[in-house]
Parts: C-alpha cells; sequence; structure tokens
C-alpha cells in the first residue's frame, strides 16, 4: 500500500488543504482553556489515520457480519483490555462512536421509556443527556436533578438522597460537565443501593484524573461508567463503557445492534494508544500537573478580583462568575476568542441569564498542560485573560506566550 505523503491533502484538495493548515496554525497560536478539549499524540492521530478506516466490522471480537477481521478482532480486544485493566473494569465496550451515544446505549439498555432518573441540573454542572428538556433523553425518561446548593455551590448530598427516597428512581446518574469540586461518587452509590437503583457514573471530564489517581473512580462500585476518551485521556474523539459483567450482554446488545451500525474500527486502534499512553507513568505526572496548573490559574484569577464558583477548584476547571464585572460569560468569550484565548460562555448555578447569555465562562487546563504550561504560565495567562476583558488589546502577548509552548 502506498506512502501517504504529509502534503497530500494540499495535493489533492487545495482548498480543504489550506483550511487545515491555518487551523493547525490557529491552535498553535492561541491558548486554549476549553475544558473538554485536548491535544492528541501523533501516534493517536496516526491510527486514526491508519489502513483500519478501510474497515466494516459490525458485530462484536469473534462475532462478526463481514469476513476478513481477524485482525480487526485483534485490534479492538487490545484496546478492551486495555480499557478493563487501566480502570479497573469487569467488562468494557469501547464501540460507542462519543459521549451522548455511550450514554444513550446505557438507557436503552437499563431503563423502559418513561422510568425515572435522577441526575445533576444541566444549569448546575450536568450534561445535556443527564436529562435536559431539550435532549431526546430528557423527552424519553422522567429525569428528576438534583444540584449544588446555594451555599457551598457544590453538590447537595442529602437533596440527592431526599429525592431519591422520595421519586425512587431506576437509575442515579453521577458526574457532571461543569463542576470544578471532587464528586463523591461513594455516597451516591450508597444512596443508589438504598433506593434499588442502578448507578451510573458518567465520568467524561475527569476519566484521565482518575486513571492519574487524582480524583476518586466510581469503579468498581457503579453498575455502569462512562467516558469518552477525547478530554483529560487524550484519545480521540470516541468514548467507552464499562460495567459489571452481570450487565456486558445488555449493555453490548444496547450499542449494537441497538443504537449503532459498523464500528470505527480506526478510532478504536486510536483509543488503545491513548490508553497505552495513559498506562505509562509520564501520564500520572501529566495529570498532577493538571490539577496544580487549574489551582494556579484559580488562585490568580482570585487575586485578580474574580469570583468563582465555590471558591476554587479540585479538578481540571473552574468557573468565573462575572456577574461583579458587568460583563456576560457570552461577551467575556468573546473578548477572549479575539485576544487568543479559547474558552466557553457557561452557565453558573441559580444563574439569571441564559445558556445563550449566561453569567460565567469555564475554563480548563489539559490542552495547555499537554502543550508544557505549568503554574508559572497559567498565572501569567490569568492576567492576561483579566486585560482582555478589561478590553486592552493583549493578543500580541497571547500569541508569544502560546508559541512558548509546544
Amino acid at each position: 500500500m502506498e506512502t501517504v505523503p504529509k502534503n497530500l491533502i494540499s495535493q489533492i484538495d487545495p482548498e480543504l488543504g489550506k483550511l487545515l493548515v491555518v487551523e493547525t496554525q490557529y491552535q498553535a497560536d492561541t491558548i486554549n482553556l476549553i475544558p473538554s478539549e485536548n491535544v492528541a499524540s501523533p501516534a493517536v492521530r496516526a491510527a486514526l489515520s491508519s489502513a483500519l478506516t478501510n474497515k466494516y466490522a459490525e458485530g462484536y471480537p469473534g462475532k462478526r457480519y463481514y469476513a476478513g477481521n481477524t485482525t480487526i478482532d485483534q485490534v479492538e480486544q487490545l484496546a478492551i483490555e486495555r480499557a478493563k485493566a487501566l480502570f479497573h473494569a469487569e467488562h468494557a465496550n469501547v464501540q460507542p462512536y462519543s459521549g451522548s451515544p455511550a450514554n444513550l446505549a446505557v438507557y436503552s439498555a437499563l431503563l423502559e421509556f418513561g422510568d425515572t432518573v435522577l441526575a445533576m441540573n444541566l444549569a448546575h454542572g450536568g450534561h445535556l443527556t443527564h436529562g435536559a428538556s431539550v435532549s431526546f433523553p430528557g423527552k424519553a425518561y422522567n429525569f428528576v436533578h438534583y444540584g449544588v446548593s446555594k451555599e457551598t455551590e457544590q453538590i447537595d448530598y442529602d437533596e440527592l438522597e431526599k429525592l431519591a427516597q422520595e421519586h425512587k428512581p431506576k437509575l442515579i446518574v453521577s458526574g457532571a460537565t461543569a463542576y470544578p469540586r471532587t464528586i463523591d461518587f461513594s455516597r451516591i452509590q450508597q444512596v443508589a443501593e438504598a433506593v434499588g437503583a442502578y448507578h451510573m457514573a458518567d465520568i467524561s471530564h475527569i476519566a484521565g484524573l482518575i486513571v492519574g489517581g487524582v480524583h476518586p473512580s466510581p469503579l468498581p462500585m457503579a453498575d455502569v461508567v462512562t467516558t469518552t476518551t477525547h478530554k483529560s485521556l487524550r484519545g480521540p474523539r470516541g468514548a467507552i463503557i464499562l460495567c459489571k459483567i452481570s450487565l456486558s450482554a445488555v449493555i453490548d446488545k444496547a450499542v449494537f445492534p441497538g443504537l449503532q451500525g459498523g464500528p470505527h474500527e480506526n478510532t478504536i486502534a486510536a483509543m488503545a494508544v491513548a490508553l497505552h499512553e495513559a498506562a505509562q507513568p509520564a501520564f500520572n505526572a501529566y495529570t498532577t500537573q493538571i490539577v496544580r496548573n487549574a489551582q494556579a490559574l484559580a488562585d490568580e484569577l482570585i487575586t485578580l478580583g474574580y469570583r468563582l464558583v465555590s471558591g476554587g477548584t479540585d479538578n481540571h476547571l473552574l468557573l468565573v462568575d462575572l456577574t461583579d464585572h458587568q460583563i456576560s460569560g457570552k461577551e467575556a468569550a468573546l473578548r477572549l476568542e479575539a485576544a487568543g484565548i479559547i474558552c466557553n460562555k457557561n452557565m453558573i448555578p441559580y444563574d439569571t441569564g441564559t445558556p445563550f447569555n449566561p453569567s460565567g465562562i469555564r475554563l480548563g487546563t489539559p490542552a495547555m498542560t499537554t502543550r508544557g504550561f505549568t503554574e508559572a504560565e497559567f498565572r501569567q495567562t490569568a492576567h492576561l485573560i483579566d486585560l482582555a476583558l478589561q478590553g486592552q488589546d493583549v493578543s500580541a502577548e497571547v500569541r508569544q506566550l502560546a508559541l512558548l509552548a509546544c
């Protein structure tokens, strides 16, 4: 099979090739503070563009509907075994295309339409697939939501327990997408056991932190754990479902043929590479640095007069409340983007704004930690954020700092 030259896309499709060059340079020139993004390694990206993209492999290893999958079976089984070992899980399904389909598969496997589910409120840090009214799960199932207390802005576990006892959900969902504190999975597991509910932990944001030993794991307690592989785990855009062996058959059937057709084996290969990388000692140092960087960024912003939701962070992200700065989250994100600092506008708990024009911004440290930022660079970034939000042009300083990174 022919060797693929690096400039092949530009040769075949100059229009797209130009866009890829522009985007690659843009990512190098900017400071990426989106908590759900990272920088995949060259090996992960190489697997994504490998010959495995040519294969169709409906089914599971050893039980395919297409011939010619002997090597493909070995690739997928390698990813499965690495996921089980890394997360200490009894069973792993590596076929979900992304996080939302993974969560849908779990709901499909464990619930009937209309069943009651207890999950975290989107406005308090939960995810769309955790039962937001605009999502399919929110329409298909009866979601009841817990949230954070007004006083601490941390999960109100007493309220969670009270709601569970009142509504007797069939499933309790833990995990979040915009929550800066450690999640007490063991407390939620106790509540689930007390009311006879399944416990699904969505660890998409913190999977890398769990593997690195800087956040508690819901395994082996939770019945099912879902995670994307492209956030703090630093892999391709895919997902994994981890579960107890007793649920493996219904979970697998829900993924295929329930919701998906042929798996993306090139992505599964890239996932195997990322899992291998995450098993190395350097990954523990990386995740430790993620948390240190987030705390340095948080401390510096507090010193500069910004209020952080819950007063700080335990993990890879922080939420900045801009209410007292007379600027909306939407306008703040636009000003920062103009300066070359990429983040996202975000609701804060008990926000008086809207999802399109909220009162906060969400900042994260995984991507720039991958690129080599330490506490010093993140403190400098805090000052650049402050100046940009005041309307000053700091784009040159941002680009200079970004280009110092790898």
